[in-house]
């Protein structure tokens, strides 16, 4: 089966809002828990929102795009998050410090 280049990026646009609404709804998931296992997280996804904004010429803010992922202001967001673990950041610089 061929999908045609609109349908394809209807597509994908379709599964970046339903992943975005699921990352709003697991507000237990830490950014860092996904660093971890994922190499990305919700900060990741504002970036690249407003990376393609950016390259597009179109003006989004760090905030507004941060905004866009987390469903609210980041700040807010921050507030309901508990500190990370030493478990979670042990994982982390683990992580961090492995080759890619």
């Amino acid at each position: 089966m061929t999908i045609d280049t609109a349908t394809t990026t209807e597509l994908e646009a379709a599964v970046f809002r339903r992943l975005v609404a699921h990352l709003r709804a697991r507000e237990d998931v830490q950014n860092i828990d996904l660093m971890t296992m994922a190499g990305f997280c919700r900060n990741c996804l504002s970036n690249w929102l407003k990376d393609e904004a950016d390259a597009r010429g179109l003006e989004l803010s760090k905030d507004e795009s941060r905004e866009h992922v987390y469903g609210m202001p980041y700040e807010d967001w921050k507030r309901r998050q508990p500190e990370a673990t030493p478990e979670q950041q042990a994982a982390f610089a683990k992580v961090q410090a492995e080759p890619h």
